[in-house]
């Protein structure tokens, strides 16, 4: 006799909340589905599955969800009891007194700051891996997602007093933090080359690495959620690039769907020609995929899995080819691929709307600057001696 299976009303509570996380697993950061429903109440869950349905960006649910699951985190760590909304002012008080501090005067006043006991408790559940203060734009990243998080519940938050803004400017200009980039340098196509290098075998493993390598930077520098979250289905094959005197180029699309920085009805697409586009078809015909998710997992037996990358997989291969190249991986990430394909494109002259077209970056401003910095660098300002 078979045994019998629990019915739905003898789940427990967490098993549910993660069978309600997996509906809405495509945007959500899955490989901590356990613990986002050990922390989060019912009620988040359905707030989550509203914002989906509301067609919420992924990356933006996604940051939204992690930021929540930390916020749950910190205010039973800190206080012992659940996160309360709407939040009292005195709780967004305290939040930016356990986040923004002074290390100079935490070394005569061990009360200065956090808690050593909270944060060792979020250390241990790895949601805090820094040491030091926070940065002040994760701090406001964090509130703005609070604020958002109590506007979906109907509920009136106090996110906008006085004595808050007062608090995060005095503790900023208190904490002197210098702003760094995502990528110390820019993977320009010389320091690309050396990455690809490394991908010199027919194992899976390099032949995935390059494609993937190859398909971010020529796409544009494309994010590594988007690279990691890549379904077969959002490319499609078009026609051949003519060229004089040489074969035809082959030639791919990749339809982002709504991305950070567009429309909630506009589809962008991106376009892939040549090298890059035999880089990508090596890897589907290598690894046998026919649908779903492009780039995935590889065991150590060098078996493909069905589950994709996570987006920080993309920031270790970049670290590891990086380090593979003889180069110092600390000074490069996955970000470092969207900015060396706008400074890259600087350094060949390619007019600046022309690089945003393929980057599809929105700000002027933004993607202004690797030209700037381009121009800068090699024009004649710095060699008047």
């Amino acid at each position: 006799m078979e045994p019998r299976l629990p019915s739905s009303s003898q789940t427990s509570p967490v098993d549910r909340r993660a069978e309600e996380l997996d509906t809405i697993a495509a945007v959500l950061p899955m490989e901590r589905r356990d613990e986002l429903a050990e922390l989060l109440t019912d009620q988040d869950i359905q707030t989550l599955k509203h914002l989906v349905n509301e067609g919420m960006g992924e990356n933006t649910l996604r940051a939204l969800t992690s930021d929540l699951a930390y916020l749950k985190a910190w205010s039973l760590a800190a206080t012992g009891k659940s996160l309360p909304w709407p939040a009292p002012e005195s709780m967004l008080l305290k939040f930016v007194a356990h986040h923004l501090w002074d290390p100079e005067k935490r070394k005569s006043d061990p009360d200065h700051g956090m808690p050593e006991a909270v944060s060792q408790n979020l250390r241990d559940q790895g949601f805090l891996r820094t040491a030091g203060p926070h940065a002040p734009d994760t701090v406001r990243r964090r509130l703005a997602s609070w604020s958002t998080l109590t506007k979906w519940r109907a509920l009136s938050g106090v996110f906008a007093s006085p004595a808050l803004k007062s608090a995060i400017r005095l503790a900023v200009r208190a904490t002197p933090r210098p702003r760094k980039r995502k990528s110390a340098k820019a993977v320009t196509g010389d320091v690309l080359a050396k990455m690809l290098a490394t991908c010199a075998t027919t194992s899976l493993r390099d032949i995935r690495d390059r494609a993937i390598l190859m398909v971010a930077f020529a796409s544009g520098g494309r994010r590594r959620s988007e690279i990691a979250g890549l379904r077969l289905e959002q490319i499609t094959v078009e026609p051949p690039i003519e060229t004089e005197g040489s074969p035809p180029l082959p030639s791919r699309a990749i339809h982002l769907g709504r991305t950070k920085t567009s429309g909630a009805d506009h589809d962008e697409a991106v376009y892939l020609t040549g090298r890059p586009v035999e880089a990508l078809n090596a890897w589907i015909e290598a690894a046998k995929i026919e649908s779903g998710s492009v780039f995935r997992k590889i065991d150590r037996w060098g078996n493909v899995s069905k589950r994709a990358l996570e987006p920080g997989a993309v920031n270790a291969i970049v670290k590891q080819r990086a380090e593979m190249a003889g180069l110092e991986p600390g000074e490069f990430s996955a970000h470092g691929l969207r900015s060396g394909y706008l400074t890259e494109a600087a350094n060949r002259g390619v007019p600046l709307p022309e690089a945003m077209e393929q980057s599809r970056h929105r700000s002027v401003q933004q993607a202004s600057s690797y030209y700037n910095n381009a121009t800068r660098r090699s024009g004649r300002a710095t060699r008047l001696l």
